[in-house]
């Protein structure tokens, strides 16, 4: 189900993604509060329709203001230790991983997805991109299911 919020005008285009991250202190005694402030922390989202004739709005976190759009939660594609990962079961990420030139790094921490946490997977992706995992790790790439709001 999709929700209308107001996003950074750099970020209102259809398709695009991003993870809410919440609050921050310069949206204090702002007035539009309650439009900005009305996903759920941690969440990646994707835009799904920028509102035709939104105006744009003076903002104190976006330098180009912020607009309406409407946003679903989408599902986090990531690297899971391959056993036991197929779809309908729950995975958690592997760990932490110090090796940020791999092709890999973005899946194995992923934007969205947090350590130590379960998640649902919806649909085994196959081999990531890496050659070879730097940390030994037997993983597979997965999608993870999007988050209700």
């Amino acid at each position: 189900m999709s929700t209308i919020t107001l996003v950074g005008t750099r970020l209102a285009e259809a398709e695009q993604e991003f993870v809410y991250q919440g609050e921050a202190s310069a949206c204090e005694g702002c007035p539009y509060r309650d439009q900005c402030l009305n996903l759920s922390e941690g969440v990646r989202y994707r835009v799904s329709d920028v509102r035709d004739g939104a105006q744009t709005l003076d903002c104190g976190v976006h330098d180009t203001g912020v607009t309406a759009v409407e946003v679903e939660p989408v599902g986090v594609t990531a690297n899971v230790p391959a056993k036991n990962a197929y779809a309908g079961s729950k995975a958690s990420l592997a760990g932490p991983c110090p090796h940020t030139e791999c092709p890999s790094h973005e899946f194995c921490e992923p934007m969205g997805a947090d350590f130590g946490e379960d998640y649902q997977i919806t649909e085994v992706k196959g081999d990531p991109p890496h050659d070879y995992c730097m940390l030994d790790r037997d993983l597979t790439m997965v999608e993870f299911a999007a988050e209700d709001d």
